[in-house]
């Protein structure tokens, strides 16, 4: 999940780079959201490990 936020990223800043700013808008905002989700899921889990918090 990290993995595919960085590529988003990525494709946004070389969008940007080639004058695409929709393209680049978009893959920017997709990019912010699976990376939030991406570390909700990581401190879930963290604090899951930890005993502090039961998930299921």
């Amino acid at each position: 999940m990290l993995t595919l936020a960085v590529v988003l990223f990525v494709i946004a800043l070389i969008a940007g780079a080639l004058g695409l700013p929709a393209v680049a808008m978009v893959s920017a905002e997709l990019s912010k959201i699976i990376f939030i989700i991406f570390l909700i899921l990581f401190f879930i889990a963290l604090l899951g490990g930890l005993g502090l918090i039961s998930i299921f």
